[in-house]
């Protein structure tokens, strides 16, 4: 079977962050099962994220996939998909059924719902995505079926979207388990040595990551030699830079900015446990990264994450925006060895479920439903 992967994401794991890591892993699980994937790239930029999806799209629109299966990326395809219904409208006859002529599938898969999303942006941020957002509303009326990575993300869809539970489908995220534990592998020893909690993400309001810095400052208190290690860069970062100074966090919290996959599994490794207070997530594929390293993790109750990471199973869950919790719970882990190596050994058995064939067999299963 042919797919082709429609997706203005920028592609690499940096600019394109968790999209971008669970396009390519489901494309890779699916030339594993023999299919033959294509993945249209974004190509030329103008600097306005807006503009550059708008304009991915005329293109995509001027020059038609050619796939059994397309698969539009969260809002792009819409302007392909309205061109395709207004030719069947206007055909006096059936569809002709040569390969040129058919239209092939169309699942829109959404990896996090602009419209949900918006809600913790502001100003020309949260504006811009407003329109976005009505892009992808149409993409979604516009599919033979809508695939979301969670059982939140689908209730979102139907709320905010109007998709009617039949033509909405739930497939995880996948992750490359085996080239993490290559990398992990390769890291070898762990390199530091004080109590050690990590957070990796891009720097978006979401993600709550002053509400980390607040529990660092409550932390060092109580456990004076822990350390934070932040990954990540993003519209937060300076921000959350002058947080820090004001803190006075000084060595306690260290920003690493944007690092390769090599340095990153380095991190995994030599980190004691895995702390994210996003508060909204459709999935939240850096935790699975995380528990595939054997980290428990510490994070909030909130959107998709109680669906990845099992409160007392696999990690310690506390209420939103509560820096008091966050710090009790990694005062927990960070104090109990045998509590972190439980947790951390769920979340590792746990996340085998998320490998690439199991998530594209999944996925295959959908598209020809």
């Amino acid at each position: 079977m042919r797919f082709e992967f429609l997706s203005s994401t920028p592609a690499g794991p940096t600019e394109g962050s968790g999209t971008w890591v669970a396009i390519d892993g489901l494309a890779r699980g699916l030339e594993r099962l023999g299919h033959v994937v294509t993945c249209r790239a974004l190509g030329r930029r103008t600097g306005f994220h807006t503009l550059d999806r708008w304009l991915y799209n005329a293109r995509v629109a001027a020059a038609p996939p050619a796939a059994d299966v397309v698969v539009g990326v969260d809002l792009d395809g819409f302007m392909w998909a309205r061109s395709w219904i207004r030719r069947r409208s206007a055909s006096a006859g059936p569809p002709a059924l040569d390969g040129r002529a058919k239209k092939p599938r169309f699942i829109v898969a959404l990896k996090g719902i602009i419209a949900d999303e918006l809600r913790n942006e502001r100003g020309l941020v949260r504006a811009l995505l407003g329109v976005q957002a009505r892009w992808e509303r149409l993409n979604t009326a516009r599919a033979d079926r809508v695939v979301v990575p969670s059982r939140y993300s689908a209730s979102i869809a139907h709320q905010v979207y109007g998709v009617p539970a039949e033509r909405l489908a739930v497939v995880p995220e996948p992750i490359d388990l085996a080239e993490w534990r290559r990398r992990f592998a390769a890291a070898g020893t762990p390199a530091h040595s004080a109590p050690t909690v990590l957070a990796v993400a891009r720097m978006y309001p979401r993600k709550r990551l002053q509400d980390l810095l607040h529990a660092a400052a409550i932390l060092r208190e109580r456990i004076p030699a822990a350390r934070v290690r932040i990954v990540g860069e993003g519209p937060e970062s300076g921000r959350l830079r002058t947080l820090h100074a004001t803190l006075g966090l000084g060595e306690t919290v260290t920003f690493l900015g944007d690092i390769s996959r090599q340095a990153l599994a380095v991190e995994y490794v030599g980190a004691d446990c895995f702390c994210l207070p996003t508060v909204q997530e459709g999935f939240g594929l850096v935790f699975a990264e995380a528990m595939a390293a054997g980290l428990a993790v510490v994070a909030c109750r909130a959107a998709a994450v109680p669906e990845i990471v099992e409160d007392r199973r696999t990690g310690l869950l506390v209420n939103r925006e509560s820096p008091e919790e966050l710090a009790m719970a990694l005062e927990t882990l960070l104090t109990n060895p045998g509590l972190r190596a439980a947790l951390g050994a769920a979340g590792a058995a746990r996340v085998a479920a998320f490998d690439l064939e199991p998530i594209a067999r999944r996925f295959v299963e959908i598209a020809v439903a």
